[in-house]
């Protein structure tokens, strides 16, 4: 009984100093590249000065099924995730993240509409933009659509791996105004009419998974131009001196949202991080090491000056003709077309 009573003590001591341990840690899981560098510089290490906590960071391709499947085996060994808003509405629908308490992370009301879901707070605004090397390719594009004219333009062209964006340019190439395009691309005639349009410059689509690609497609001059996240492209020009341009009309305009997957090992460090990084003074932060832009409505002012101008929601990028990712079309419609896109390119 003695011995029993010992190694239960023992066992007990050892639960306590491990879970001490880990209070103490948060691990995040983002799609890596300049993108989760620029998150280290803003956010990971000043929280981690600030709180104590050490940060285990992770990456992944954005792919929704790695976290499902933690989930569902009830092996979570994240406390945040970051997700597109395509696939927050899905993950939230299928139970596999957790529905956030925003009295924990801050006013909901101070985030830009759409920034600030029931699964997912927003990190930053970054645009889905056209790229190219003006060294390469003599003439420049006007817009984001001139992906679809390859008399013009000839040459190869990338695009992301993913029926996201490219089924919306299909649509506003194919003549569909921006703010009827999600209308037409809810229907079955909408739906044929993007890949009838994707399928006049399949054979010259050279596809893209992660946001590195991109920049590296361009400086290889394996293409003459590619779609890309902004602040990618931006990194390259400033960080890389590439001469690339980035051409902002057509764009469309998402958020990166981070989440609390179902069952996460730490879940009240999370949202401690979570307040952190949605004060707008901090979210304004990554602006200085990325140009993508803070969601908080009052975190303007916070930007450094010289990040201002090279945002995807600068007022003069936003002047022209571009598009705001509908997150409930790809939360209702998401998994049907990429079923559907997936089969496209089977074929």
């Amino acid at each position: 009984m003695r011995k029993t009573l010992l190694a239960l003590a023992a066992a007990t001591a050892s639960m306590t100093i491990a879970g001490a341990a880990f209070a103490d840690e948060l691990s995040i899981m983002a799609s890596g590249g300049a993108w989760q560098d620029a998150q280290r510089k803003a956010w990971f290490e000043p929280f981690s000065k600030e709180t104590g906590a050490k940060i285990l960071e992770q990456e992944y391709l954005g792919d929704l099924g790695k976290v499902k499947a933690m989930v569902e085996t009830g092996n979570v060994p994240i406390d945040l995730v970051t997700v597109e808003t395509a696939t927050v509405l899905q993950g939230c629908d299928a139970g596999i993240l957790e529905r956030l308490d925003y009295s924990k992370i801050g006013p909901r009301d101070k985030f830009i509409e759409g920034s600030a879901l029931d699964c997912g707070v927003g990190l930053d605004a970054y645009g889905d933009i056209l790229a190219y090397d003006p060294t390469v390719l003599k003439e420049a594009p006007t817009s984001v659509l001139d992906l679809f004219d390859t008399t013009k333009f000839p040459g190869k062209r990338a695009m992301r791996k993913f029926p996201a964006q490219n089924l919306e340019w299909a649509l506003m190439a194919d003549g569909v105004a921006p703010a009827d395009v999600y209308k037409v691309l809810a229907t079955p005639e909408g739906v044929d009419r993007a890949f009838k349009k994707l399928d006049t410059i399949k054979k010259d689509i050279v596809w893209w998974d992660a946001g590195a690609q991109p920049a590296q497609l361009l400086a290889s001059q394996e293409v003459v131009m590619t779609t890309a996240w902004n602040g990618r492209i931006q990194n390259a020009i400033d960080n890389d001196k590439k001469p690339f341009k980035i051409v902002w009309n057509n764009q469309i305009l998402e958020y990166d949202m981070i989440s609390i997957p179902k069952g996460a090992r730490n879940p009240e460090l999370a949202y401690k991080y979570l307040a952190y990084i949605s004060q707008p003074e901090n979210n304004a932060k990554l602006a200085s090491y990325i140009t993508y832009g803070p969601v908080r409505t009052d975190a303007a002012s916070f930007v450094a000056p010289d990040a201002l101008p090279k945002l995807p929601n600068a007022p003069d990028h936003l002047s022209g003709a571009y598009l705001v990712a509908d997150t409930e079309f790809w939360g209702d419609y998401g998994e049907d077309l990429v079923k559907r896109f997936n089969a496209w390119l089977a074929q």
